[in-house]
């Protein structure tokens, strides 16, 4: 069917590559990826002599947070770029490739996400009464993201 979808794509199948040097192949391996927004600005102009109503002219797009959650992995490129600006305030601004994959491990749907920078860096919980990994969760600022054809 010329590569179109027949169904929904799962929401579950994907991957997050870091323009990065030093990274391993866990840091491509996320939990969770979310904040793939962008949300239109607009302007009110309300027109001389006609109080009924105003404009709503767009100015700008606008993209949220991106958050990525996974298993703590202290010795990641990733993690070691995001300490970086926590500890030492030494920002890096990098690029980076979210992609929804099919059963056969091949790309559907990518999002380049242009100019990400750490935000803030969380860990989970920890519970002695309950058997899980420990969870890092890393929010990520960026400029804008643009859909990749495939």
């Amino acid at each position: 069917m010329n590569g179109q979808l027949l169904y929904p794509p799962p929401g579950f199948h994907f991957r997050v590559a870091f323009e990065l040097r030093g990274q391993s192949v866990q840091d491509v391996r996320f939990q969770e990826v979310a904040g793939l927004t962008t949300e239109m600005q607009y302007e009110t102009v309300r027109e001389g002599g006609e109080n009924r109503f105003a404009h709503q002219l767009p100015v700008r797009a606008q993209a949220g947070d991106l958050v990525l959650k996974r298993a703590l992995l202290p010795n990641s490129g990733v993690y070691r770029w995001a300490r970086a600006a926590f500890d030492d305030f030494s920002f890096q601004p990098l690029n980076l490739v979210v992609t929804l994959l099919n059963a056969q491990h091949q790309p559907l749907l990518a999002w380049q996400v242009v100019h990400a920078l750490p935000k803030k860096w969380d860990v989970g919980a920890f519970n002695a009464e309950q058997n899980a990994v420990a969870l890092e969760s890393l929010t990520l600022s960026y400029r804008y993201a643009r859909t990749l054809s495939s």
